[in-house]
């Protein structure tokens, strides 16, 4: 976690280097962040976008080194990104801001562009971009709410995310003669605002075997988390080692290559009784899921990490893929309450963080 934070209970910071006496520790994280879905009720979207923004604020106080959000559509979550990471920069100074993933189906990718470097403008350089492809999910049933054409026609490929690099990176659109004239004089044309290290912060949101290599060989950072795809295995850990080799082995220019690590932990220390009840059902409700592959994909999941900071150390210590990385994110629970998601937070700050902090 952030190395500025001064070791105080409740704040844990990556001064820790793994000097606790437990046996077989793994202190190999400079990277501590969370991701948060940012859901409201039906109702009332103000109060959770709200809460969502001073949950930002509570992980800087606490020392994270990055906050994100998932983008979701037709749900009560976060379905503009941008814009709600607008706000968040604004309540910050410090942590990083990430998206993960928006859908790049859905976007229009000049659009998109243009608010993603406002973003990073206004907050200083702290925005990390993750993004995804393929067609949108729910595209039939917009129709013409969301197509401007036939949707038969359109490239839903691994080609969005790199027309996206190229609207961030500020290449000029044409020529020194085709100039765009406004009031504020003649100029060459290329998206405004330009954020000149925008292009390399960018994320991708990696479950199968051609995503991961797919993202290694054209430069963007992954992200991994507590799905992929089970392809050639029914074993959640040794899929997700292979997702990490071949990304590795098809990353090929300066700098080394992130990969940041998601799973989903609950630290129970500090919560009260309905809520610890509440964890468990949740995890309960998902363990059926992580027994064998789900679906005609073979969908792999990995287990919720839900109890004490003691058993939350012990799985760590046991997860093969936590050496390989140094960056891990806090998945939290959807339609938790403010508090409760605040609770799970101190508590991995202060329990859990100076165990993994490198």
């Amino acid at each position: 976690m952030h190395r500025s934070e001064l070791a105080r209970p409740g704040v844990a910071s990556s001064s820790y280097r793994g000097d606790s006496s437990r046996s077989g520790s793994v202190a190999t994280i400079r990277h501590i962040a969370f991701v948060t879905p940012g859901n409201y009720a039906e109702d009332d979207p103000k109060t959770g976008l709200e809460a969502a923004l001073r949950l930002f604020v509570r992980g800087e106080a606490l020392g994270f080194d990055s906050a994100w959000v998932r983008s979701r559509h037709l749900e009560r979550g976060i379905s503009s990104a941008a814009t709600f990471l607008a706000a968040a920069s604004q309540r910050t100074r410090r942590i990083g801001l990430g998206t993960a993933v928006i859908q790049l189906g859905y976007e229009n990718l000049f659009r998109l562009a243009e608010d993603l470097a406002t973003v990073d403008l206004l907050s200083n350089g702290r925005l990390e971009v993750g993004v995804s492809a393929g067609a949108p999910t729910y595209g039939p049933l917009l129709g013409d709410r969301l197509f401007e054409g036939d949707p038969a026609a359109m490239d839903f490929s691994h080609n969005r995310a790199i027309r996206l690099r190229d609207n961030l990176s500020g290449g000029h659109l044409a020529g020194a003669d085709q100039l765009v004239s406004s009031p504020a004089g003649d100029q060459r044309a290329r998206v405004q605002p330009h954020s000149p290290t925008l292009a390399q912060r960018l994320w991708y949101g990696g479950g199968s075997l051609r995503s991961a290599e797919w993202a290694g060989r054209n430069g963007f950072n992954i992200l991994i988390g507590n799905l992929n795809q089970g392809e050639g295995s029914d074993s959640f850990f040794e899929t997700q080692r292979r997702h990490i080799e071949i990304f590795r082995a098809a990353w090929s220019r300066p700098p080394p290559p992130r990969i940041a690590l998601g799973r989903v932990i609950v630290p129970t220390d500090s919560a009260d009784d309905s809520s610890r009840r509440r964890y468990a059902a949740f995890a309960e409700s998902r363990h059926a899921r992580t027994l064998a592959p789900q679906g005609e994909r073979r969908i792999l999941f990995a287990r919720d990490l839900v109890g004490t900071a003691e058993q939350i150390l012990d799985w760590l210590t046991r997860d093969p893929i936590l050496p390989q990385v140094t960056e891990l994110r806090l998945e939290l629970p959807y339609d938790l309450a403010l508090e409760q998601y605040e609770q799970i937070l101190t508590d991995f700050s202060a329990r859990i963080a100076p165990e993994i902090a490198a």
